[in-house]
């Protein structure tokens, strides 16, 4: 293998990272990583450290899981990949019967892509063309949460509200209907969860009454938004939006490219409060972080209005060329083989109890302002002045100081700004928890009281 100086050199010669300033990454020795056992990624020089963010929150059982590398191999000796444009095969079919039978009752088709921000450009696809040919052609705007983060295509954009991901873009996105998230921490009319339940329910009214007739459909991320900052939703809020979509007879699209496959606790996150969407997105976890896959999941209702006769041109013009990719679709049978083997829901429930119990300890930190969590997925807001709540400024980069401490110490992580974002395989051990826990209340003790403090 090439030595790491060589590896450095090419990589600041060639790569252009994502969500990265390269300036700052030119500056910097990189850590390349090689190899990956279980909870742990090693780098090239026999390093290990945590992956507490389950490598942008996809993996599910570690790496290196010997059942998905057989399921893997397997494939591999039948065949790579062919199209599904016109034609078939048969891990797309499986997987697509396996993903009906899994999700909530009334999703009946699956459309594949390649990650969880196609999936969501089709849902808006397929959610505006539905409407056009049921001949309500004025639908055609969406209504979506602030600090909406559902992807980087143009479409997926529109539809989000973290402002420095699509303020350089605005000229290109389309038009939305933006309304106050459930951002408990940080609402302006006080942090009681049921009032602002309330208060950002009535505003989702008062958008869906005004936009009535040209409502395409509702989109979030149910139970907890994960890139607009780790930001939970109180109890009730996702069925109250459901019942306005209902109300208002528009559709319900459900973001679960995150919180999907086990990770807030149950299997889809829409599950707790028992809301039906009339479409469902996933990726990351699907194939418990292996492949790039995704699907969007629909009704009858809404693949039905797409048949027509051929010159009506109702077919839904987008496809991917590894759309229903078989080595894709073999790793997430394989994936779902182990949830049901294993019982792994309930396998991880202790874990997330004492993720729970764990996380509170840090609000004993003088600078932890609030801390969401999930099942396994949580945020620590960090926070100058707890008593006004004070944030940090956007350049003194206080997230990324602490994630560069928390490497030195042996876990790997990734900020929201000033939220630390948490979000281990769900398969990691307690004693692994522990240990990446004790490691980011390390490092955020020291990045926050010693250059701050005064």
């Amino acid at each position: 293998m090439l030595d790491k100086k060589t590896l450095i050199d090419w990589d600041k010669r060639y790569l252009w990272h994502p969500f990265t300033q390269m300036k700052d990454w030119l500056a910097e020795e990189p850590i390349i990583i090689e190899r990956g056992e279980g909870a742990h990624l090693i780098d090239t020089e026999g390093n290990h450290y945590i992956d507490g963010i389950a490598s942008m929150w996809t993996n599910v059982h570690g790496h290196n899981r010997k059942e998905i590398n057989d399921a893997l191999k397997a494939q591999i000796d039948k065949i790579a990949h062919s199209t599904l444009l016109g034609y078939s095969n048969v891990p797309a079919i499986e997987l697509a019967k396996k993903l009906v039978e899994l999700t909530p009752r009334g999703l009946k088709k699956v459309f594949y892509s390649d990650n969880g921000t196609t999936s969501v450009e089709i849902a808006l696809k397929m959610a505006f063309q539905y409407w056009q040919h049921k001949g309500e052609t004025e639908r055609k705007i969406f209504v979506h949460l602030d600090n909406a983060y559902h992807g980087d295509t143009i479409g997926a954009m529109s539809i989000g509200g973290v402002d420095v991901f699509r303020k350089a873009y605005d000229h290109l996105l389309f038009e939305t209907v933006s309304v106050p998230a459930p951002y408990i921490y940080r609402c302006p009319i006080g942090d009681d969860p049921q009032v602002v339940r309330e208060y950002c329910l009535t505003e989702m009214e008062k958008a869906l009454s005004q936009h009535r007739e040209r409502v395409a459909g509702i989109i979030l991320e149910p139970l907890i938004q994960g890139a607009g900052g780790m930001i939970v939703a109180p109890e009730g809020f996702l069925k109250g939006v459901e019942t306005l979509a209902r109300k208002y007879d528009t559709l319900l699209i459900l973001d679960e490219v995150m919180t999907g496959f086990g990770r807030t606790g149950r299997m889809w996150a829409c599950e707790y409060e028992n809301v039906v969407p009339d479409i469902l997105c996933t990726a990351k976890g699907l194939t418990a972080g292996y492949l790039p896959l995704a699907a969007t999941l629909t009704s009858d209702e809404i693949y039905n209005a797409f048949l027509g006769e051929y010159k009506q041109l109702k077919t839904l013009f987008h496809g991917h060329t590894f759309t229903g990719n078989q080595l894709g679709c073999a790793v997430a049978l394989a994936n779902i083989e182990i949830f049901e083997n294993e019982n792994l829901i309930e396998k991880i429930q202790p874990t997330i109890e004492h993720f729970e119990h764990r996380l509170h300890e840090f609000y004993s930190l003088a600078h932890v302002g609030d801390v969401r969590v999930c099942g396994l997925a949580a945020g620590v807001e960090l926070v100058r002045d707890k008593t006004t709540k004070e944030e940090y400024p956007f350049e003194e980069q206080v997230g990324i100081q602490i994630c560069k401490e928390a490497v030195r110490r042996g876990a790997i992580l990734r900020p929201l700004v000033n939220t630390i974002v948490l979000i281990p395989p769900l398969q990691i051990s307690i004693s692994e928890l522990d240990q990446l826990l004790d490691i980011v209340y390390a490092s955020i003790e020291k990045i926050t009281f010693e250059p701050f403090d005064e």
